[in-house]
């Protein structure tokens, strides 16, 4: 099933020319709404009318989260305040908050591409969509909620915390779609499980997870305790919130970005150069049809691919594959780039531990350490000394001959690391003033 047959299946050439109208278009109109652009793209001596193709479009310089954070709170918006029926923002951990607004149209845009999104996902008008993501200023609440209901399916308005809760209305309401970050669907089984609540045996059917990195491993290590079939979503406030990208139920390879609303780049994310289409680098997204806050070359800071082949779902739309990490948040240990879902796929892959690890970066006499704290399974846990000692040495090993990095493994009680109803906090970083 398809939600929007017209645009989701259309042809390469008219995706193409689609989307060469709506760019000249958002250029025009943040040239002459948005100061910011029209003085970046002064600097860099190009102007709208100066964009003639597709491929033009890397003439334009980045937009960066500084950016937004520069012209906080409403620099970026392209039309009077008074147009704006919604605002979000982000949570400002790392500085100000990025602030995004919404006009009327972009709302129902937005529910428009959700409801596509739900659908590629295998939801449909009869199902019950548990929706435990965050309302409020974070955009994945509110963003799941609009396009479950433009479905026409019946939405739980949970958002996260109060496990046991969650549990029990999943139990009793006959939920069948779960929304919420991967990290907490197996903190949900794990908390049912508390209860004398087997998971599996509910009702539900499909999760549609995001707002953190995940690996094919916890994918499967979802599937298995919850029963269910794991698509992965994705999304940022800067650029719409969730439903900017989603794997379809039928391949699960791959997210299809909506592009006749988005052009994806893939760029070097040293030299900012434009990769060849399958080249893994950063994902860059200009928006081609918001009106309250358009993002002209965004760099998200993801690292990614496109892939430009056919999927048997019959969407044409290109696909990025699954987030590999962020090149904002590579470690670099003693000149060794390590990304935490690089670090979690070893670990998924051992048996005697459980998918929920700590990772402790610190400097010693002026080097880098890497402690990895991980939890072991009940059945390990009983086990003798030397069982243990014999997991943590197979750990580090491994750990060293896929990532090349020296490692210490700590390996902790079941349970002992602080579960998040959230973002899962993998990386404690003590080198900062060091």
């Amino acid at each position: 099933m398809i939600w929007n047959d017209d645009f989701e299946t259309l042809p390469r050439e008219a995706i193409e020319s689609l989307q060469l109208k709506r760019l000249k278009q958002t250029l025009e109109r943040v040239y002459a709404t948005v100061p910011f652009y029209r003085e970046s793209f002064q600097k860099a001596g190009v102007t709208p009318d100066a964009i003639k193709s597709l491929d033009d479009l890397r003439r334009l310089p980045f937009t960066l989260k500084q950016d937004m954070r520069d012209n906080y709170p409403y620099g970026l918006f392209a039309v009077p305040l008074d147009q704006i029926v919604r605002i979000h923002a982000s949570s400002g951990t790392t500085g100000k908050p990025t602030v995004v607004g919404y006009t009327r149209r972009d709302i129902d845009m937005w529910a428009e591409l959700m409801a596509r999104s739900f659908v590629a996902a295998g939801a449909h008008r009869g199902d019950v969509i548990h929706n435990a993501y965050g309302y409020g200023l974070f955009t994945g609440g509110l963003g799941a909620h609009y396009g479950a209901e433009k479905l026409g399916a019946s939405v739980i308005p949970m958002s996260g915390g109060n496990t046991k809760k969650q549990i029990m209305i999943m139990q009793d309401f006959g939920s069948t779609i779960l929304t919420c970050t991967p990290s907490y669907s197996l903190y949900l089984a794990e908390a049912a499980a508390d209860e004398g609540i087997n998971i599996r045996d509910l009702k539900l059917r499909v999760g549609i997870f995001g707002a953190e990195p995940w690996t094919e491993e916890i994918r499967n290590e979802i599937e298995e305790k919850l029963n269910i079939k794991a698509i992965d979503i994705y999304g940022l406030s800067e650029i719409l919130g969730p439903g900017v990208a989603i794997e379809c139920h039928q391949a699960q390879h791959g997210l299809h970005i909506w592009e006749d609303h988005f052009i994806p780049e893939i760029i070097n994310p040293d030299t900012g150069e434009v990769l060849p289409v399958g080249e893994t680098g950063e994902l860059v997204i200009t928006t081609i049809t918001k009106e309250g806050i358009p993002m002209i070359r965004y760099r998200t800071r993801d690292i990614t691919r496109l892939i430009p082949e056919p999927c048997i779902c019959g969407r044409t739309h290109v696909r990025i594959a699954r987030m590999s990490g962020r090149s904002d948040d590579m470690l670099i240990i003693r000149g060794v780039n390590v990304f935490p879902s690089q670090i979690e796929s070893v670990l998924v892959g051992i048996d005697g531990i459980e998918p929920h690890y700590q990772l402790i970066v610190d400097r010693e006499e002026n080097l880098d350490t890497l402690e990895i704290q991980v939890e072991v399974n009940e059945k390990a846990f009983s086990d003798e000394i030397k069982v243990l000692q014999d997991l943590s040495d197979r750990i580090r090993r491994e750990i060293k001959d896929v990532l090349g990095v020296t490692s210490k493994v700590r390996l902790v009680e079941p349970k002992s690391i602080t579960r998040s109803e959230g973002k899962a906090q993998r990386v404690i970083d003590r080198r900062k003033g060091k």
